[in-house]
């Protein structure tokens, strides 16, 4: 009997072959299961519906929008984005680096009035994907009115510009 148990469980918890690099992430359990709803909540009148259009069930959803994903002959990748969540936006770019040295990056968030924060971050040359963000800031306006720019650079002074991936760019700028 502990064997027809305990075989079962070896092999869910196994997982599929190849995966041993990777970590498995679990959603926390739900502290009250409900069955079925009984005669009296059917009579109950209908949740009204929320104030907030941002709302999906999860938290406050996040509006993002990205410039395309871009790649300069010298061998950075980046795609860069604007987010929007509530009253917050911030500024993101992903980038890999294949380029076989360290680089150093600024991320740009260009909003409403002339207000930018900029964030400036090393890239390492480990040829793993990586992200940069800005802090969030209280919106100023329509999300529209936010533009990001991540500029690339060797990190020597003023290295070489490698490429500039923006929000709502369509061509890289390099060398």
């Amino acid at each position: 009997m502990a064997c027809a148990v305990a075989l079962p469980l070896a092999v869910a918890s196994a997982g599929p072959a190849g995966d041993e690099d990777r970590t498995v992430v679990r959603a926390p359990a739900r502290e009250s299961v409900r069955s079925a709803p009984r005669d009296e909540d059917a009579k109950a009148r209908p949740a009204a519906p929320s104030s907030s259009p941002l709302l999906l069930g999860l938290g406050l959803a996040t509006a993002v929008r990205c410039g395309p994903e871009l790649t300069s002959p010298d061998g950075i990748e980046a795609q860069t984005c604007v987010l929007t969540q509530g009253d917050d936006t911030w500024a993101r770019t992903y980038y890999r680096n294949v380029t076989g040295g360290a680089l150093d990056s600024v991320l740009s968030l260009m909003g409403p009035g002339g207000r930018t924060v900029q964030m400036k971050c090393s890239v390492g040359a480990d040829d793993e994907p990586g992200m940069c963000e800005t802090p969030r800031e209280h919106s100023r306006g329509e999300p529209s009115a936010y533009t990001a720019v991540a500029e690339f650079a060797g990190q020597a002074a003023n290295g070489p510009l490698l490429l500039r991936s923006g929000s709502n760019s369509s061509e890289a700028t390099g060398s």
